[in-house]
């Protein structure tokens, strides 16, 4: 099931998947309060199994109606089970029904393979992202 949730539900998928264990305030996002934003959690029997932060941004060279992607991360307990792809076409329609124009993220180079597959394109050469590591940007239109 997907529902909202609140930033403080995001911070221990985010800090377990997305930054190792390093603390709940490494998992803060600056944009985590943006005006226009929201949480997605997906649930299994009422546990917390995968996450996603939404807010209004454009992409650069991309024009106007972006809303991007942050803070993706899935329980590796659920990994593979649909959870994540899921939450994305959730998400989709809630954009689409806000007449967003696309999504876009700051993808991990090892999760290309799972935004191609709901209809994602790479759209920047490969980057590393400081204690991250590598990353592409990518977009996909909502039509």
């Amino acid at each position: 099931m997907i529902k909202y949730i609140t930033t403080t539900e995001t911070l221990g998928l985010r800090n377990l998947v997305l930054r190792n264990n390093a603390g709940l305030d490494k998992c803060i996002f600056p944009t985590d309060e943006t005006e226009g934003n929201f949480h997605l959690g997906c649930f299994v029997e009422d546990r917390l199994a995968s996450i996603a932060t939404f807010f209004p941004e454009d992409c650069e060279g991309r024009g106007a109606g972006g809303f991007r992607l942050r803070g993706m991360a899935t329980d590796p307990a659920f990994s593979g089970k649909g959870c994540g792809s899921d939450l994305i076409k959730f998400a989709i329609n809630e954009l689409r029904s806000a007449n967003a124009s696309y999504i876009w993220c700051h993808a991990r180079s090892s999760a290309v393979g799972f935004y191609e597959k709901l209809g994602f394109e790479v759209i920047s050469e490969e980057y590393e992202v400081p204690e991250i590591g590598p990353h592409f940007n990518m977009i996909k239109i909502i039509s």
